[in-house]
């Protein structure tokens, strides 16, 4: 790791953390990775499932059905 994200990393992920602001490390040789919070991961996940049609229709089938105490069958 780098010596200033070494130096300061509990600064960092409290930042990363509390401030859900991505970091993005880079090492000497100019490759380089994101660090995200959980929750800031979990929530990109839901917004892949929103953002695809089938899936978001398949929920609101699924909330219909159990609100009417049947089960859904996907076709």
């Amino acid at each position: 790791m780098a010596p200033r994200l070494t130096n300061n990393i509990q600064g960092f992920i409290k930042q990363v953390i509390h401030q859900h602001t991505p970091l993005k490390i880079t090492s000497q040789n100019g490759e380089y990775f994101i660090i995200i919070s959980a929750e800031d991961w979990e929530q990109q996940e839901t917004l892949s499932v929103l953002q695809t049609e089938k899936l978001r229709e398949q929920i609101n089938q699924s909330i219909a059905t159990h609100s009417q105490n049947k089960g859904y069958y996907p076709s």
